[in-house]
C-alpha cells in the first residue's frame, strides 16, 4: 500500500491508519509514515521496523507475537464513505500497461547482498490509458497526451526508490509515431541543471481486433543519468536503462494498483 493516501485520507480508513502509526516510533508526523507494522485488529501497536533486511523483519514479528494478547472486544468496522479527493480507479473504458523498468549495467561490484539485490532490482509501475487514448490507437493514432504522460511518468529510475517525475519542461524532445500497427521513435529527458536525463529510444507494437486493442507492447532503451533524493546510489555517468510497457487484462487486483504519478491525478490524466 502507498502510504501517501491512508496518511492523508478524511475517512474512516484514515483514521485507523493514522491511529495505529501513530503509535509507532515516527509519532504523530506530516512527514512520511513508511515501515511495516504489527498491530491488533483494535489497532494496538505491537512493532515496527523500516528495515528490509529478512531477519530484523523476522525479529519485529516475533517479538509483535511474544506481546500479542487477543482484545476483550473488537468494534465492527463498517464501511463509511470514501474519502474522494484520494480515489484512484482506472479510467473507464480505458486501458492499463504493466510497467517495468531495469538498470542494465554500470555498477560498480556489490559491497553486500543487500546492495547486489538492489542492483538487480526491477522497478514496477501502471500506465493509465484514457478512453479516448484507447479510441485513438485502434484507430492506429498515437494520442500526444499518452506520449507525454509514458515520457514524464514512466521513464524514470524507480529500481531503487521513489522516483522524481519529469516536469513539463524537461521534455526535450519527444519524437514517436505509430504506422502500420509499429510504434517507432526517440525521447530525450533532461533537468535544467542536467544532474539528471534519459536519452533513449522507444519501439513498439499495437494490435487491434474488433476495434478493441489487444496488445501494446514497448520498449524503450537508452542511457539515463542521476538519481532523485529517494533513489540514491545509481551507476556513475551514464548508464544504460530499460523500460517495458506492456497491456494488461486490467482485471485482477494488483491491476488497479494506480501509478506511482497519479497522486496528482488531474496532470497525471490531463
Amino acid at each position: 500500500m502507498d502510504e501517501w493516501y491512508q496518511h492523508r485520507q478524511k475517512d474512516a480508513e484514515g483514521e485507523f491508519y493514522r491511529e495505529v502509526v501513530y503509535q509507532g516510533p515516527r509519532g504523530k508526523t506530516e512527514a512520511t509514515t513508511q515501515g511495516l507494522y504489527a498491530f491488533r485488529a483494535d489497532g494496538k501497536f505491537l512493532g515496527y521496523t523500516n528495515n528490509r533486511d529478512v531477519e530484523k523483519v523476522r525479529a519485529m514479528i516475533k517479538k509483535a507475537l511474544k506481546e500479542f494478547t487477543p482484545p476483550d472486544e473488537v468494534a465492527e468496522i463498517k464501511e463509511g464513505k470514501k474519502d474522494a479527493y484520494f480515489v484512484r480507479t482506472p479510467p473507464d473504458g480505458g486501458l492499463v500497461a504493466d510497467v517495468t523498468s531495469k538498470v542494465l549495467g554500470g555498477y560498480d561490484d556489490p559491497k553486500s547482498d543487500y546492495e547486489k539485490l538492489f542492483q538487480a532490482a526491477l522497478g514496477r509501475d501502471h500506465l493509465w490509458i484514457r478512453k479516448d487514448e484507447a479510441e485513438a490507437l485502434a484507430k492506429g493514432e498515437l494520442a500526444n497526451s499518452l506520449k507525454q504522460r509514458i515520457a514524464r511518468y514512466h521513464l524514470v529510475d524507480n529500481t531503487r526508490g521513489e522516483p522524481p517525475m519529469w516536469e513539463r519542461r524537461d521534455v526535450k524532445s519527444l519524437e514517436v509515431t505509430l504506422k502500420d500497427g509499429v510504434i517507432e521513435g526517440s525521447v530525450h529527458l533532461e533537468t535544467k541543471s542536467g544532474d539528471r536525463g534519459y536519452v533513449a529510444s522507444i519501439r513498439g507494437v499495437v494490435e487491434v481486433k474488433d476495434g478493441k486493442v489487444t496488445r501494446f507492447d514497448v520498449a524503450v532503451k537508452g542511457e539515463f543519468w542521476g538519481c532523485g533524493t529517494y533513489t540514491p546510489n545509481p551507476p556513475k555517468g551514464k548508464f544504460p536503462f530499460a523500460v517495458t510497457l506492456r497491456l494488461s487484462s486490467g482485471e485482477a487486483t494488483l491491476d488497479r494498483v494506480p501509478p506511482q504519478g497519479s497522486r496528482d491525478l488531474q496532470d497525471y490524466l490531463k
